[in-house]
């Protein structure tokens, strides 16, 4: 699962081996998708497997290990189940013969953790219905809904249908707007797009081409083109941008050609707003100016893309802030959604990435525990804004915004 995720919503299979799971995914897709054993243990790694579902849109079911898997390679299965929860828009917790135990307390807790809604799935209720005792028990968990399925019955999963369209979060379905309040029909965006080594060749990366479409989608008009153009343009076109949207390494020069009276951000910052922990990213932002020699930053990048001598995150931020504070610091860069190579309180400040590979849920939660630890944390445009000296600047379009909002 080290993409991230689509902005389909992810459904989480769990449950103990040989609960069912597998033949639950089957059950959906009406055919053998996934490996279904009469042994224990046969799923090892967490298994994707898309859907669509009538009236509602695509989905992913994501089919996981059984959380009481043993011996050493089971426990690291059972970590990688654990760790999908963070992933996940909604659970389904599956289990078989009225047996609800310490496996599943388990499993409820951790989907506590992370504000993960989940439906409780009793199957093979051919071989052995759910008892009104078993019923009575659940019935006393904060769950979304009880379904009970079987191999025999094909309108089961219908009824697990309505449950799941009742229970998964709106936020993972709708589809959110980047810049839309921030502009209006007809207005004019500017997008500064450098075309670099980073530069995917015949192509835009993500966020600029997400910024285009979303323009389009107001009802507004994008004006791209690369920095060099920038200081021409605006003097022969006579066109006056209501907002300049520029890739965050080109900052100081937008911050010099761009008159001041034209609202200014960047690619990154306009994720950080919308999909980040942009509250704790304004308050962790200034605490650049406060690391010492020795401190470790930790940087994160939420894909996995090839390097190049002069990378973002692993040369040019580390460079900016070693050149603005002065010290001698160190610098961890951890790419996907890989585990961090140290324990989170021994850093002094983290730095996250756009995010636009992955959902608003798995970037807070790939935060929760800095925060939860009291370290900083920040994002690259925002960090390479304050670094540059235009911090104030470019988070202006966000918090006019708030102004307005409260008057």
């Amino acid at each position: 699962m080290t993409r991230g995720k689509e902005s389909k919503p992810h459904i989480g299979i769990y449950g103990r081996r040989n609960n069912g799971k597998s033949s639950l995914i089957n059950l959906f897709a009406g055919q053998s998708v996934a490996i279904v054993s009469d042994y224990a243990g046969t799923t090892t790694d967490p298994v994707k497997k898309s859907f669509e579902i009538t009236d509602f849109g695509p989905i992913v079911l994501i089919d996981t290990a059984g959380i009481d898997d043993n011996g050493e390679l089971g426990l690291k299965r059972v970590a990688k189940t654990l760790e999908s929860i963070k992933h996940i828009d909604l659970a389904l917790l599956v289990t078989a013969a009225n047996t609800w135990g310490e496996h599943e307390d388990m499993l409820v807790a951790e989907f506590a953790k992370t504000d993960t809604p989940f439906i409780v799935v009793h199957s093979k209720t051919d071989i052995e219905p759910a008892s009104d005792g078993f019923k009575q028990m659940i019935g006393r968990i904060h769950h979304r809904g009880f379904a009970e399925t079987s191999v025999d019955d094909s309108h089961c999963v219908e009824r697990l249908v309505e449950l799941i369209r009742s229970a998964i979060p709106e936020s993972s379905y709708r589809t959110p707007t980047l810049l839309g309040d921030l502009i209006s029909p007809h207005d004019v965006v500017m997008l500064v797009t450098p075309i670099d080594i980073e530069a995917p060749a015949g192509r835009l990366i993500l966020p600029q081409v997400q910024a285009v479409r979303d323009i389009l989608d107001n009802s507004a008009i994008a004006i791209v083109l690369k920095e060099t153009e920038v200081g021409s343009f605006l003097r022969r076109s006579n066109i006056k941008p209501v907002l300049v949207v520029t890739d965050s390494q080109v900052f100081g020069t937008m911050n010099r050609l761009i008159p001041q009276d034209i609202p200014l951000t960047s690619f990154s910052i306009l994720l950080a707003h919308f999909k980040g922990d942009f509250d704790n990213y304004m308050a962790g932002t200034p605490r650049i100016s406060d690391l010492r020699d020795g401190d470790r930053v930790l940087l994160l990048e939420s894909c996995s893309h090839h390097s190049s001598c002069d990378d973002i995150g692993r040369v040019k931020i580390p460079r900016w802030i070693t050149d603005f504070t002065h010290k001698k610091l160190e610098f961890d860069v951890v790419a996907g959604l890989d585990a961090l190579p140290r324990p989170i309180d021994e850093y002094a400040l983290v730095i996250q990435c756009g995010g636009c590979m992955i959902t608003r849920k798995q970037l807070i939660n790939r935060l929760r525990p800095a925060v939860e630890a009291g370290v900083p944390v920040t994002n690259y445009g925002m960090a390479i804004a304050y670094v540059h000296g235009i911090y104030e600047r470019v988070i202006t379009p966000f918090t006019l915004r708030t102004v307005k909002l409260e008057s």
